[in-house]
């Protein structure tokens, strides 16, 4: 199986992944297309160099390793996506080879998490309006995607990953509630600016916190988001 998962940035993400990578039959890939995005966009990301440079430029390349046969090889493949990073040089026509999730986060907190590491937030770099385009072309595709809402992840970890495994046709394991600290061989090289957090815990960390109260420019990025985030939550497992 190759399972696509989708959301934007400071979304769980990446513990999400470190889940999935903590089973016995999945390898985990981190966002393969993110080099392609830089050179495409042009856009000033911290580490842009680093980055171009560890990933693969051949967008067929990548395309390739996603959708190939994984019985071969033994074990699944769980791809860990920005949407945004979906840019027009990509082709969509892959996306039907491969099993989807998208993953929610509420945009206050994302937008709260995001400004901390990077300024100048732009509706693009926080990726739900793309979430939602995604969502709109893989269901027209009759692709059945999956909605997981992270903030239910922290609350009962149990319970929805044995939902969502149940939803891709697996047996939950319990070797997905924790994993070791210190990040994943698999880390993208950007883990050092991005991944602190992550690095740092063992397993999910329990419920959040009340919403964080933005301001300016930053809270009327969270209103425009909303529409967008609700319109995907109604779906969530």
């Amino acid at each position: 199986m190759n399972l696509a998962v989708w959301s934007g940035p400071r979304n769980l993400s990446t513990a999400l992944m470190y889940s999935f990578g903590s089973r016995d039959d999945f390898e985990i890939i981190d966002e393969p297309f993110y080099a392609n995005y830089l050179i495409e966009t042009g856009l000033c990301h911290p580490m842009r160099e680093e980055i171009i440079l560890s990933q693969s430029e051949s967008v067929p390349g990548v395309i390739d390793n996603l959708t190939r046969d994984r019985s071969i090889i033994g074990k699944n493949l769980y791809q860990k996506h920005m949407t945004q990073h979906m840019v027009c040089s990509v082709p969509r026509d892959w996306l039907d080879q491969v099993k989807h999730v998208f993953l929610l986060r509420h945009p206050a907190r994302v937008i709260s998490s995001f400004a901390k590491k990077h300024n100048k937030i732009s509706e693009e770099d926080i990726g739900f309006k793309k979430q939602v385009e995604l969502f709109s072309e893989i269901t027209k595709r009759g692709l059945d995607p999956i909605v997981v809402n992270s903030e239910d992840i922290r609350k009962k970890p149990e319970e929805i990953l044995t939902k969502l495994c149940n939803r891709i046709n697996l047996g939950f394991q319990k070797s997905m509630l924790s994993w070791p600290k210190g990040g994943n061989k698999k880390d993208g090289v950007w883990a050092s600016h991005w991944y602190g957090s992550a690095h740092k815990s063992a397993g999910f960390s329990g419920p959040e916190n009340n919403l964080p109260n933005l301001k300016g420019r930053n809270a009327n990025l969270v209103e425009a988001s909303m529409p967008h985030y609700s319109s995907l939550l109604k779906f969530a497992i």
